[in-house]
């Protein structure tokens, strides 16, 4: 692998790019905003608020949907999922 290549590899590595690329195009497929590029600039400043502490960092789930995922997973109703539940909703 050339120097170049490696180099541009560590600095996406380091800064953790991929991961927020894959983040933010998650959360436009998932809110489908009419303005993406606003969209995405509210996300990048929440993002920086919630590094400073300031604000909450956006996540592509919200308390509801988790709250529905787990009753999904809770079938009977007793407030609890065993680990091969948890294992198997955390797969899909």
């Amino acid at each position: 692998m050339a120097a170049g290549e490696e180099q541009s590899r560590e600095y996406l590595r380091r800064h953790r790019l991929p991961e927020l690329l894959h983040r933010l195009g998650a959360l436009l497929l998932f809110h489908r905003p009419e303005r993406p590029r606003e969209f995405l600039i509210q996300v990048l400043e929440r993002v920086k608020a919630g590094r400073r502490a300031e604000g909450e960092y956006p996540f592509l789930m919200d308390e509801a949907n988790v709250d529905a995922m787990f009753s999904l997973l809770d079938v009977l109703g007793h407030g609890h999922i065993r680990p091969a539940q948890y294992r198997e909703g955390a797969s899909t």
